[in-house]
């Protein structure tokens, strides 16, 4: 049986965790959490980086940090995870979909504009499979509408766009460190923040709405409650875990690579879509997916691995369909793409302790599909 995923898992965890039950220090903010902070800022060359409990969080603190309001409007693709909608909601907003390209699978950003109203405060591009969105569009709409931009890059560590990292684009940035994503300690996240004006109310809102980080810097003779926040900081465990795998980056995204380059390499010619790296961009192989002609042969297809032991899986409902999306969204203009390609997409497994024998395993049994050899 090939699973879908395995969880990184590299050999330092148990030494950096030893380190943090020693110390005695085992709640949040201590150093392994500081050391991820400056090795996310020095890899990206982003000024502020705050460790959270989840990607889900980070999107929470992103949407308190620009004072989002009822009934203000955040437009973002409906083919996403709930938590990209979800962080908006609980803050009353109207969330307003915009369909997504064939290519990417990412926001259509010449749809952007047409759903822009006098209530849109936000634009929240999502990065999907760690393939850049159309950074630079999207930036000079929101500087002409005079908009904010807040990066989902949950699935992006160590992916560009012309140079830059995702998550460091935007004003606000995001990423995810849970169990599916490249780098992981179970559960995490992390907020980027490249506009100055919010690194001192964000580090607030992580620490309960309090001044405790001014506190400990001896900025301030005692802490006290100052604004709204909420509890999210990550412990020190994950800290250590996360630390020791992001120590690997470098070779764990090289490995990753070579997966993907022989999935495609096996694939291509075949009757089916592949992904699409548009220039300027450098993805992290977070994913490989491919399209099948439509949801019937995409169940075929997901059956017949299943019964060869290949756990393969298909990814997001749209959310303007689901039960909360129309009660909480509207989705601008005509649904063209979003659902069509929803439909036809196949993800297979793609983790650091997959072998490329097992990728060439994988692409022979779908070659034999496509070519009716299905018993």
């Amino acid at each position: 049986m090939i699973p879908f995923n395995i969880p990184l898992h590299v050999e330092k965890e148990f030494t950096y965790l030893q380190q943090v039950i020693r110390n005695k220090k085992v709640s949040g903010d201590g150093e392994f959490t500081k050391r991820c902070h400056r090795w996310l800022e020095t890899k990206f060359h982003v000024k502020k980086v705050l460790l959270t409990t989840s990607c889900t969080h980070a999107l929470e603190m992103a949407a308190i940090l620009l004072n989002i309001q009822e009934d203000d409007e955040v437009i973002m693709p409906s083919y996403t995870f709930v938590s990209t909608a979800n962080a908006f909601v609980l803050r009353g907003a109207k969330i307003v979909f915009v369909d997504i390209r064939p290519d990417t699978m990412n926001i259509d950003e010449n749809k952007i504009e047409a759903a822009i109203t006098e209530r849109t405060k936000v634009i929240v591009p999502v990065h999907y499979a760690g393939v850049a969105c159309e950074m630079d569009t999207i930036l000079e709409i929101a500087e002409r509408y005079k908009l904010y931009v807040v990066e989902d890059a949950a699935q992006g560590v160590m992916s560009t766009y012309k140079g830059k990292a995702l998550g460091t684009i935007g004003h606000l940035g995001t990423y995810s460190f849970h169990e599916t994503k490249n780098y992981s300690c179970g559960e995490g996240g992390a907020i980027l923040i490249n506009d100055s004006r919010f690194n001192e109310r964000a580090e607030i809102i992580r620490e309960k709405g309090t001044d405790r980080s001014k506190f400990f810097r001896g900025e301030v003779d005692k802490y006290t409650w100052v604004n709204v926040g909420s509890s999210y900081l990550p412990s020190e465990l994950n800290s250590a875990v996360l630390l020791a795998q992001l120590e690997q980056a470098n070779e764990v995204n090289a490995h990753r690579n070579r997966l993907w380059g022989k999935y495609y390499e096996l694939l291509v010619g075949l009757k089916i879509g592949l992904p699409h790296i548009p220039n300027g961009c450098v993805h992290n192989s977070h994913m490989f997916y491919i399209k099948t002609a439509d949801i019937d042969e995409r169940t075929r297809l997901i059956d017949y691995l299943r019964r060869h032991g290949i756990h393969s899986v298909f990814h997001y409902s749209p959310l303007h369909s689901s039960e909360a999306g129309k009660t909480y969204s509207r989705f601008s203009g005509i649904d063209e793409i979003t659902t069509k390609e929803s439909e036809r997409l196949v993800r297979l497994p793609l983790y650091y302790s997959l072998s490329i024998h097992d990728v060439e395993r994988i692409c022979k049994l779908i070659r034999c599909f496509y070519k009716g050899e299905t018993t």
